[in-house]
């Protein structure tokens, strides 16, 4: 398995296929060509925006790599070779020789997805992919034209064992703006992605950017995503009481609605860890039932803990992530590659200095090749579950198993 990322900030979209293409070329030279190529283009390109300039970038990048599959989408800012590009034209790819492991390209649309009462096997034949190798799933969505939530949710069911990770496409700013890349087509809706089967593993890192503040709850009366009661007691007032308790500078974080609900993966954990909680939005009041409004589905029974968010939280969570995948990844495994799926909200605007993510990963576990983009959404597993997150890094590293 070799693993290569690459970025170029050249003025014309042309010159950058051409830069990062010998580049790709030049590592590969004495492989031969890379299995696969995933490819991140900066929206601020000009012409970008017209379909069949798609479709030629997406046929220039085989050209030039001669990459035998190709998947990738527009972002609106872009990683390679561990290096960060925001709000400004930039391309990178990242590329893989994987040694006989099986590539399987897809792309699907809205209507493709198969319905909620649809045996696995549906999936199955809808991504021509099975289950018996255990694919691992990069992927690739439209949060415009596509249900992510159905598309995760029938994943898992049909492939329970697969780790899924990847990104929403960014930068455009309403439906048919975004662009996908599978192969050498291009497409303005749905969800692109590959599935990798055979001998590859694929571990995933998810860095919410939170850190827990207060104790643990129990849900005792809910209803879809409203809070009533938390051990016994008015929601509100337990809210109440834990706001009184922050400092200062924690309550304007939580005035700047930078305070969230963290949900325990597992009701089977007696002591949830900082990474074994779900982050969702605390949307409000409301004022007539005096419910806590909470941007998840809940159940009774649930342990919660309220966590909150800053450049500080997000630091120490990543740090705290990384640590954790130190202490359980297998000791003989060594890091090939890596993919990063970032949110527009991390970057500079978050922590004031550029690569911050990217050189975290680096020093925290290794410098391999890293590539990937800035997301309107980032995917990757909490417990047993593939969920969409906001503010959130996922990380996918590449090894031989």
């Amino acid at each position: 398995m070799n693993w290569f990322s690459t970025l170029s900030t050249a003025e014309r979209l042309a010159d950058a296929v051409k830069e990062t293409g010998d580049r790709v070329r030049a590592a590969f030279a004495e492989q031969g060509f890379p299995d696969l190529v995933l490819a991140f283009v900066s929206p601020h390109y000009s012409g970008l925006g017209s379909s069949g300039l798609g479709k030629e970038l997406a046929a220039d990048i085989l050209a030039w790599t001669g990459a035998r599959a190709l998947i990738g989408c527009t972002g609106g800012g872009v990683i390679g070779g561990g290096v960060e590009i925001e709000g400004r034209p930039a391309l990178s790819l990242t590329a893989a020789r994987l040694g006989g492991v099986q590539v399987q390209t897809f792309h699907l649309r809205d209507a493709d997805l198969p319905g909620g009462d649809d045996a696995p096997s549906s999936w199955h034949s809808a991504l021509k992919v099975g289950p018996e190798l255990t694919p691992k799933f990069i992927l690739l969505p439209d949060a415009y034209s596509l249900r992510v939530d159905a598309l995760l949710e029938g994943l898992d069911y049909a492939y329970p064992q697969s780790t899924k990770i990847g990104g929403l496409a960014s930068g455009a700013r309403g439906a048919g703006g975004n662009f996908l890349f599978r192969d050498d087509q291009c497409y303005d809706e749905g969800v692109v992605g590959v599935a990798l089967s055979g001998r590859v593993a694929m571990d995933a890192i998810v860095a919410q950017g939170c850190r827990p503040r207060g104790v643990d709850h129990r849900i005792t009366k809910c209803r879809g995503n409203a809070l009533f009661e938390l051990d016994g007691k008015p929601a509100v007032e337990v809210f109440e009481g834990f706001y009184r308790e922050l400092s200062e500078s924690e309550q304007l974080l939580a005035q700047r609605h930078q305070l969230f609900l963290g949900l325990a993966s597992s009701a089977f954990l007696e002591k949830p860890g900082q990474g074994d909680f779900l982050i969702r939005n605390l949307i409000g009041i409301d004022a007539k039932s005096g419910a806590l409004l909470v941007g998840a589905e809940l159940r009774n029974g649930m342990t919660v803990r309220f966590h909150l968010r800053d450049s500080e939280a997000s630091r120490e969570d990543l740090a705290e992530a990384f640590r954790s995948y130190r202490d359980r990844r297998p000791t003989e495994a060594i890091a090939q590659g890596a993919l990063l799926f970032s949110c527009l909200g991390r970057g500079q605007g978050l922590y004031g200095v550029p690569d911050h993510d990217s050189r975290a990963f680096a020093e925290a576990l290794a410098p391999v090749p890293l590539g990937g983009f800035f997301c309107n959404g980032e995917i990757g597993p909490v417990g047993d579950r593939t969920h969409v997150h906001g503010f959130t890094s996922s990380f996918g590293v590449f090894r031989v198993p």
